[in-house]
């Protein structure tokens, strides 16, 4: 797939397609989602790889695409991407059909694509495959800064085989972002990079949300979800078993919580103005739907009685468990 996109992006060079050239149905005033997938389907004979899919990606948000292999995110982001052709539904790339060749080139002048695996000659420096790759756009970042974003200025001019893996992962997400695109999709952006790195490329995914890049993201990771994502949606099945914000996808924010304290000194459990249980090492928990309510009355009885709280804390579900919980094959 990373080869043909590279094929791809050589046709487009020299284009002649301009926003304007493209159409705009909506109306004046009413902003256009960066994505739009409404009903989509996609199926190999008798083999489905999505059915019935829709969501939206508004412009300017980092939007994270979740499911286990097989789900369907590879077919549904290809599709988005214009390399592949849908079975049924709608969809709309920044504002176009990514399916009609009359406007493809324009729209892969206008994304940018990070791939799990980099595909270029092993031989090219980092400044080289970035420069190259910088003549296909029509308004590309420049190459140094690019490098600087991407932490590899110590390796401008290393060749790519000399690179380590971590190293090869920064030179993919220079190479999505070197066109300067409207809209980014991220495939694993931070498979193989260590801790330092996969928070450097946490830091350039905000900064690009922040000047106006929407990021289209897949990843396993729910921490990476959490720091990111203003938006999530959970393919399952081949289809979206669930949408909302990281915070309240699943009904996370609706959940009963874990009410988590060091017991005071001197003070006992069945001292304690609700029911708790003892956790070790001196801790007790509260189990509740009620968390207001509770911690209410909680802080209320501490601030009469001059008790400390130490380690007071307010758990909820975490991402993590609630994606398990839609994307398991038995529920």
């Amino acid at each position: 797939m990373a080869s043909r996109w590279g094929r791809c992006r050589r046709r487009s060079r020299g284009h002649g397609l301009t926003p304007d050239s493209v159409g705009d149905d909506a109306d004046d005033g009413v902003a256009v989602p960066a994505v739009s997938v409404e009903h989509l389907s996609k199926s190999y004979g008798d083999t489905v790889a999505a059915r019935d899919v829709s969501f939206e990606v508004n412009t300017g948000e980092v939007f994270a695409l979740l499911g286990p292999n097989g789900a369907g995110k590879t077919t549904t982001v290809e599709i988005l991407e214009g390399f592949r052709q849908r079975s049924g539904g709608h969809v709309q790339t920044l504002g176009v059909d990514p399916a009609d060749q009359s406007t493809q080139r324009w729209l892969r002048t206008r994304i940018g694509v990070v791939l799990q695996e980099l595909a270029v000659e092993p031989y090219y420096s980092v400044r080289q495959v970035l420069t190259r790759n910088a003549g296909y756009y029509p308004n590309p970042r420049p190459v140094d800064e690019v490098i600087e974003l991407i932490g590899l200025a110590e390796k401008r001019d290393d060749r790519i085989k000399r690179l380590s893996g971590g190293q090869q992962r920064r030179l993919d997400v220079g190479l999505g972002i070197i066109g300067n695109p409207e809209l980014l999709f991220l495939d694993e952006p931070t498979t193989g990079l260590d801790p330092a790195g996969r928070r450097d490329t946490w830091v350039l995914i905000k900064q690009l949300a922040s000047s106006g890049t929407t990021v289209l993201l897949t990843t396993h990771y729910m921490d990476e979800v959490e720091a990111l994502a203003d938006r999530v949606a959970v393919l399952f099945n081949h289809e979206i078993v669930a949408s909302g914000t990281p915070s309240s996808i699943g009904g996370r924010d609706l959940g009963a919580v874990t009410i988590r304290f060091r017991l005071p000194e001197g003070v006992s459990v069945e001292e304690l103005p609700m029911m708790a249980e003892p956790a070790g090492d001196g801790h007790v928990v509260i189990h509740t739907g009620d968390e207001l309510r509770v911690l209410h009355d909680l802080t209320s009885w501490a601030l009469a009685g001059g008790y400390a709280l130490a380690g007071l804390s307010v758990l909820r579900e975490s991402l993590e468990d609630i994606y398990l919980g839609l994307t398991r094959s038995d529920a």
